[in-house]
Order: C-alpha cells, then sequence, then structure tokens
C-alpha cells in the first residue's frame, strides 16, 4: 500500500497540555520514589556495627617490574618512570 509522506502525522504527538502534565507527574513520581527505596537499601550509616564483615579484595605484591611513585602513591610499570637517577621513582604523569 502506498504511502503519502506530505500528509500531516500525528504520531503519539500530545496537543493538550493538561494531558502532558498528568504524563509527566504520574511517570516520575513512580520512577522517583522506586529509585529512592532502592538506594536506601545499600546506605550504610556512620557508627553502624561491621564487625561481622570480611574484605574480600586479594591484594598482590608490588611486582619487580612495577614502582611505587612517591607523588601519587599509585603503582606504575617501570616505563612510566620519569628518571630513575634524580631520586625518589615519580611517574611521567607527575614529573611536570
Amino acid at each position: 500500500m502506498a504511502k503519502d509522506f506530505d500528509t500531516p502525522r500525528n504520531d503519539g504527538i500530545i496537543d493538550n497540555l493538561e494531558e502532558l502534565n498528568t504524563r509527566s507527574t504520574s511517570k516520575s513520581t513512580l520512577a522517583i520514589d522506586m529509585d529512592e527505596s532502592e538506594a536506601a537499601e545499600g546506605l550504610e550509616l556512620p557508627g553502624a556495627d561491621l564487625s561481622g564483615e570480611e574484605l574480600t579484595i586479594h591484594v598482590l605484591p608490588q611486582l619487580d617490574n612495577e614502582f611505587f611513585c612517591k607523588v601519587c602513591f599509585l603503582v606504575h610499570h617501570r616505563s612510566q618512570l620519569a628518571d630513575a637517577d634524580s631520586g625518589p621513582p615519580v611517574c611521567r604523569d607527575c614529573d611536570v
């Protein structure tokens, strides 16, 4: 079937301002309420008892090809070392 693309179309466009306001307020309040309740579940309060919690992070020791930057306190690969002869190890990003 052929379509006339020159005719005006109304594909879900809301012409009434009141209908637009009722739709926007009903959708936004529902989304805000759900987001606040979900965010509150993961919230930790200061002073909460965390004595039963365990760390599950595996920490690797510094490798032979890595160094500790004395400016940014990050571990970098030796290729990022700025100048090995000028005192404490500093990465290229911090050696400005």
